[in-house]
């Protein structure tokens, strides 16, 4: 390849935009479905995206901890090899979906209306589309990017992550030697706010997760006598107490960060730092925007699934819950000591799965160069921070020592309910935001940006 990195409108042509709107339908084509528990089978994706890495004279590794459970890596050489590398990484599996409810078959792929359609198009074969598609473009205008960019296309992101990131960033580590930055999943989207705001969160923060398994136990019997020890109403009664505990505020440098820029749009005071500041006063204020910051400015617990019983008149000597906690930073002291409370002396818990929340700079070098991509091709872009609520695998990169963005750019019309399309139904994703993000993500990786880490500037 040659150093000449050449006009962005030189490296993604039409090839390119077409190829990222082709590689999402047949992604999505490739049924990829992950019921948990490892019933799931990625390894035909990664094959598919391994054959058009090498057909642009990549060697991408698949690497597996279970048998059809695949992930991918490749690097590609940057400019200068002694550099930060770049780490641009998006998931293979996809959650399920019933046919019968949906306008289109869910993987079908189908292009209609604009829109590609099916399982994966926004969560996120997409993003692993525009990815393959701008690499290829490099390789066909024979240029390099500044420096190594890391691809890793992942398994079980919808799950636990185990035979996946979090296989790689233990077992493979050495594949992401110098990756000091990493953009992935989810952010750098059009949210169509009030007055006609166009803000781009970038993700900047996660939440951790705290899954527990709540277990009652009780005196088994006769459905048809008094039972003071019954397993079924100490469970629900615990259960009723977590959904409805109201959490402390806790507002992380993310939000904080996201609270003031975000305000700033809206032009209205919101300060968090200043004496007597009311959160839930400003959040009122934001209207539609709001639903940005809502879910991440305290922990939460919700009750899933309940499992007790096996028939009408029998009481179980035990029965079982499962909770979905998500905890801010240093949001863990006050979960634990909440669900101990909250469960009562008749009910046992225990994390199922317990991750720690992610925090990276909205000051940082790399947040810029993601600010001026994402206002070059859309002058009238709001672009801010904002903390994910729920996770992704950029938790298990951050062992790493990499600091991880979502970063999945789209331009989405308006009225275009992005997150609602998250594991709904009719899940579809717009051409012309393909288009958009292909032009943002190549224009990022190649505008110089150096990868410094940024982490001497963290916001405390």
């Amino acid at each position: 390849m040659a150093d000449d990195t050449g006009d962005t409108g030189e490296r993604i042509d039409r090839r390119a935009l077409d190829e990222a709107v082709r590689f999402t339908s047949d992604l999505i084509r490739i049924d990829t479905t992950n019921r948990g528990g490892g019933d799931c089978r990625e390894r035909p994706a990664a094959e598919y995206i391994a054959g058009q890495l090498a057909d642009i004279g990549l060697e991408p590794l698949l690497l597996e901890r279970d048998p059809g459970r695949t992930n991918l890596v490749a690097r590609i050489p940057g400019r200068d090899r002694g550099a930060p590398a770049l780490l641009m990484h998006g998931h293979l599996d996809v959650v399920p979906a019933e046919p019968a409810d949906w306008s289109v078959h869910p993987f079908s792929g189908e292009v209609r209306d604009g829109m590609v359609w099916g399982r994966g198009a926004i969560d996120m074969k997409g993003t692993d589309a525009m990815m393959l598609a701008v690499v290829r473009a490099w390789a066909r205008a024979g240029v390099r990017p500044p420096r190594d960019v890391v691809l890793a296309f992942t398994a079980d992101e919808e799950d636990d992550a185990a035979p996946g990131a979090a296989h790689l960033a233990s077992a493979h580590a050495e594949l992401f030697k110098g990756c000091t930055e990493a953009i992935g999943e989810s952010g750098a989207y059009t949210f169509h706010a009030d007055g006609g705001l166009r803000l781009y969160p970038v993700g900047a923060g996660e939440r951790g997760s705290g899954w527990v398994r709540l277990t009652a136990r009780g005196t088994a019997g006769h459905g048809s006598k008094v039972n003071k020890q019954n397993a079924v109403a100490r469970l629900a009664a615990a259960v009723t107490r977590i959904a409805e505990h109201d959490w402390q505020v806790r507002l992380s440098p993310t939000v904080r960060a996201s609270l003031r820029e975000i305000a700033a749009a809206y032009g209205v005071e919101g300060e968090p730092d200043a004496p007597g500041f009311d959160v839930d006063c400003l959040l009122d204020k934001l209207g539609t925007a709001s639903k940005l910051l809502a879910a991440v400015v305290r922990n939460s617990a919700n009750p899933t699934v309940l499992q007790a019983g096996y028939k009408v008149n029998v009481i179980p000597g035990s029965a079982t819950a499962l909770v979905d906690g998500r905890i801010v930073p240093e949001g863990d002291e006050e979960f634990l000591a909440a669900l101990d409370r909250l469960t009562g002396p008749d009910v046992d818990w225990e994390f199922v799965n317990h991750d720690d929340p992610l925090q990276v700079p909205v000051n940082s070098p790399l947040f810029a160069a993601m600010r001026a991509a994402l206002e070059r091709f859309d002058p009238e872009a709001r672009v801010v921070p904002f903390c994910m609520s729920g996770g992704t695998d950029a938790k298990y990169f951050s062992r790493l020592g990499i600091d991880c963005y979502g970063f999945s750019p789209l331009r989405l019309p308006v009225g275009f309910d992005y997150q609602a399309l998250f594991h709904g139904v009719d899940e579809r994703v717009p051409v012309d935001g393909l288009h958009f993000g292909v032009r943002v993500l190549d224009h990022l990786v190649m505008s110089g940006e150096t990868g410094r880490s940024g982490k001497e500037e963290r916001e405390e």
